[in-house]
């Protein structure tokens, strides 16, 4: 019998580069700065960060004196290449309007590795991203965690297929059914799809089990398999949900089934954030460069992120691309430090912690010997607006540099395109 589950993670098929970063201001994250520090990179993986590191033979050598060293960004929430720009409903896949259960619905069957977003977010520093459905559903799909840039199709971008399930609570589902005039139009309609298809994924496994055990034949089913494997706790749960009484919704239901919860936007969880903290339920907060575009977000505030911080919730920044341009994901950052996040935490919200709330820090999110070699330097603090990304690499293949020289001074950023990407 196949199994229909997708595997855990994907071929990375990125030119695999070496590359020494040397002099810079290192920033892991994880661990504490380094001044006048090496980054070493090899076969695509870092192996070293410290001072007084001897290069290896045939390495390329990159001078960051005066510059900043971070890993790259991780963008937590973003619909890149399933919300293509510029393309109209043709590029759009984003929701699967035609049913509220989606759960056999996957983002990656969705994606457009050439759209722009791909390369806007190497622009911002963003080298990682967890592509996900939208929000018309009660229950949207799969996500998928990639790479920003770097394969020949999207498969070879995959960093882990197995991150999470999208859902939604609040005003998005019970409009768009709501308009439909049929299940859900309300918000005890929307909880009650999403309970309901879990106690048939509970009847679902229990029955697949048992008939695994006996070695009888079993009918699959893609959604309740879906599912079934939030129950076990191998995906996430990524609950969109913007309202104090919506999250709450979320918690409530988190509780009945058991399910690993992650909040999703979370723009109005100061609200809660005690509760929050005592559970350690994390937020992926944003996107923050909005306007009050409806009810439920009458209340959002940039600076409710510093206070969900500060009360001891774990926080991660999003832009949702393309709702902001996933280059901005890093001015998010430095407008939350203005109105009142710590500085620290803000760089730990774009790196290590959407990395560790969706299971890929054994990959990404910090500069460490053993994680991918996905390395930015920045011209200075990347919390500076003036700062800017001037080398990006992927797996130790620089896959964007900002030439300062072009434009007779102005500068200019150059992608290294599809032609390019798997030469040396």
């Amino acid at each position: 019998m196949p199994d229909l589950r997708s595997p855990a993670s994907g071929p990375i098929r990125t030119a695999r580069g070496s590359v020494a970063i040397v002099g810079g201001h290192v920033v892991p994250v994880a661990s504490a700065p380094l001044d006048g520090a090496t980054v070493l990179v090899e076969d695509g993986v870092v192996t070293a960060v410290g001072t007084d590191l001897a290069v290896p033979d045939g390495v390329r050598v990159l001078d960051a004196t005066g510059r900043w060293v971070l890993p790259g960004f991780v963008e937590a929430h973003a619909h890149m290449g399933v919300a293509e720009e510029a393309e109209g409903w043709a590029g759009d896949d984003t929701n699967e309007r035609t049913g509220p259960n989606g759960a056999a619905l996957r983002a990656i069957d969705g994606i457009n590795v050439e759209d722009e977003g791909f390369r806007d977010a190497l622009v911002g520093g963003v080298t990682s991203a967890v592509v996900k459905p939208g929000s018309a559903n009660p229950i949207g799909g799969r996500t998928v965690a990639v790479k920003t840039w770097g394969g020949r199709t999207v498969d070879e971008q995959v960093i882990r297929h197995d991150v999470s399930v999208k859902s939604a609570l609040g005003e998005n589902p019970k409009r768009v059914y709501g308009e439909q005039k049929k299940l859900p139009s309300t918000r005890l309609g929307v909880a009650a799809v999403i309970r309901t298809a879990f106690v048939e994924a509970q009847t679902y496994a229990a029955q697949r089990d048992a008939a695994a055990a006996k070695g009888e034949p079993f009918a699959r089913d893609l959604g309740k398999e879906t599912l079934a494997a939030v129950l076990a706790g191998e995906l996430a749960w990524d609950q969109h949900t913007h309202r104090a009484d919506d999250i709450a919704t979320a918690l409530r239901l988190a509780d009945e089934f058991g399910y690993r919860l992650v909040v999703n936007h979370g723009t109005d969880a100061a609200a809660i954030a005690d509760v929050l903290a005592e559970r350690d339920v994390p937020v992926i907060f944003g996107p923050m460069f909005t306007s009050r575009s409806k009810v439920e977000l009458r209340d959002r505030a940039i600076a409710h992120l510093g206070v969900l911080a500060r009360a001891g919730v774990r926080v991660a920044i999003t832009t949702d691309h393309p709702v902001v341009p996933v280059n901005f994901l890093v001015h998010q950052a430095s407008l939350a430090v203005k109105e009142g996040l710590d500085r620290d935490t803000a760089l730990r919200a774009l790196t290590v912690n959407p990395a560790s709330f969706l299971g890929l820090d054994d990959r990404v999110g910090a500069l460490a010997p053993g994680l991918d070699g996905d390395v930015v330097v920045w011209s200075g603090d990347p919390l500076d607006v003036n700062a800017r990304a001037e080398h990006v690499f992927i797996t130790g293949t620089e896959v964007y540099t900002w030439d300062r020289t072009a434009r007779g001074g102005l500068g200019a950023g150059r992608v290294r395109e599809r032609a390019e990407r798997f030469t040396s």
